[in-house]
């Protein structure tokens, strides 16, 4: 009730036919009201009163408003429009007695109540004088398009609703200059509507539909009906040419096509949760048929039915970049997985190098947040001047070269961000290289070890280069090394701050 205490008018849609389709708030409207009004011709069957059925309740009061005429003559003074205005004059005060009485009133309209709705002759009539709340339905043109699996209008394309009665002289012309059409209103209009689409030369792109959505649904070329056969409830639907039989014919046999042949997408997952996945990588992970990848990695990925998943070691890239490949030779969509970024020491280069070898398969890569960009985000900015990468893993490379080129960058000045810090068979290699860097670093240092950033085991501690403890290092470690510019500084909340200035001391 409203607060006035005059009753709520609530003009309710209930879609196209299917009780399943009403919605949630028009349930519970119809449940809760103590007037349900609705239309219905002269035989008093009612439509909206057989949708809304199965959320009636006993005792609520039914208010039948009943037609005086639908299509026959009258004899009314006023022809068939003056009998309207007075049937519709009666039926608003009919409502507007109970409105005043405090009791709401829901009104069932068939689809939506505002779309060719008759409610909208009860809302012009009563919502100066009332709350009006109008609930909108799914359409009978949405519930045909939905039937037929054809959408209304694609891209840029003009769709244009259109009434059946109009002349078909003139909804030929309506027909001709549009890309999509639905037209309402067919029953006894049919045979010109008919005429209409086949003046414009659409004839054979327009489908029909009657009661769809419902258990009495029939749908068929628009050129094969039958018009003794057609009701008040039923509407042609012309789809756009994008969605033409021939446009869906065309598009079927390019997916077919498509689906030979396969491709390999190398996927950076970022250093931690899905918040630092990137939207172009979730999107190839969802279009994948078959993930392939590092068991721990995969498992970060949800399990999907339509998908599988090929995990393997970290120890054979390799071999893990040819299975990727062999897959997609058999026209599968792959998504080969990798943490932090695919090409910084990770799956992009094994996947190209094992691709180059035959250049049958196409590979993308899609970067991803790398482990350096992550820890160096949760101190400050160490990496804000000219810094490098390297690896302390010398399964790939002699660790000669990993200490020359430790040495070389510390004579340079430059930051470092070093993985592959330690593991379980390496132990000793941090200290190694702690003390081939002090060679031309200062003892004051700051050094970042960032510990599963981005995890449940998250951990950032900031240490002299000199105080560098190997046992604080582990596998899930990344050390970011600083220059001799690189600052250390209290942060406001008491943390520690490290960033590189942009200048460098000429």
């Amino acid at each position: 009730m409203s607060s006035n205490g005059k009753g709520t008018l609530f003009g309710v849609g209930l879609g196209p036919g299917d009780p399943e389709l009403v919605t949630v708030k028009a349930a519970r409207l119809i449940e809760r009201a103590e007037v349900i009004a609705y239309h219905s011709a002269r035989h008093g069957r009612s439509i909206a009163r057989s949708v809304a059925e199965p959320y009636l309740r006993p005792g609520q009061v039914e208010e039948a408003l009943v037609y005086p005429v639908t299509t026959e003559t009258t004899d009314h003074p006023g022809g068939y429009q003056g009998a309207i205005d007075e049937f519709y004059a009666d039926c608003a005060a009919r409502l507007a007695a109970h409105l005043d009485a405090g009791r709401d009133v829901v009104l069932l309209a068939e689809g939506d109540p505002l779309f060719y709705g008759s409610y909208m002759h009860m809302h012009k009539r009563l919502a100066g004088r009332f709350r009006a709340e109008v609930v909108p339905g799914i359409t009978s043109v949405s519930g045909a398009s939905a039937a037929l699996g054809r959408p209304l209008a694609e891209r840029d394309e003009i769709f244009t609703v259109l009434p059946g009665t109009l002349p078909p002289d003139v909804l030929a012309e309506r027909l001709a200059t549009t890309d999509a059409a639905a037209v309402l209103k067919l029953g006894r209009t049919f045979e010109g509507v008919r005429q209409a689409f086949e003046k414009a030369g659409r004839l054979d792109e327009a489908w029909y539909a009657e009661r769809a959505t419902t258990d009495r649904q029939r749908l068929q070329p628009l050129a094969d009906v039958d018009p003794e056969t057609v009701p008040y409830f039923s509407l042609a639907l012309l789809p756009g040419p994008a969605n033409s039989d021939a446009a869906v014919h065309a598009t079927a046999v390019a997916a077919d096509r498509g689906a030979e042949r396969g491709e390999v997408v190398v996927v950076g997952l970022g250093p931690g949760g899905r918040e630092w996945v990137t939207p172009e990588a979730q999107a190839a992970l969802a279009a994948a048929d078959d993930l392939v990848g590092y068991a721990p990695y995969l498992a970060r990925i949800p399990d999907n039915p339509r998908q599988r998943k090929h995990a393997s070691d970290n120890r054979v890239e390799a071999e893990r970049a040819e299975f990727a490949l062999e897959l997609a030779r058999r026209g599968s969509r792959v998504a080969v997985i990798s943490s932090g970024d695919p090409g910084v020491f990770a799956m992009a280069s094994a996947v190209l190098e094992v691709a180059a070898e035959r250049s049958d398969v196409p590979v993308r890569v899609l970067p991803g947040m790398t482990a350096a960009q992550a820890v160096a985000s949760r101190v400050g900015a160490p990496l804000g001047h000219d810094f490098c990468v390297l690896s302390l893993s010398d399964r790939l490379k002699p660790w000669e070269v990993i200490v020359e080129r430790l040495r070389a960058a510390a004579s340079a000045d430059l930051v470092m961000a070093i993985y592959n810090p330690a593991s379980r068979s390496r132990t000793w290699q941090v200290a190694a290289a702690r003390d081939a860097v002090l060679e031309h670093r200062s003892p004051d240092t700051p050094v970042v070890i960032g510990r599963d950033v981005g995890g449940p085991a998250e951990s950032i501690k900031v240490v002299r280069l000199a105080d560098l403890d190997p046992s604080d290092v582990d596998m899930r470690c990344l050390l970011l090394i600083g220059s001799s510019t690189t600052r250390l500084v209290g942060g406001a909340d008491g943390r520690d701050v490290v960033f590189t200035p942009r200048r460098y001391p000429a």
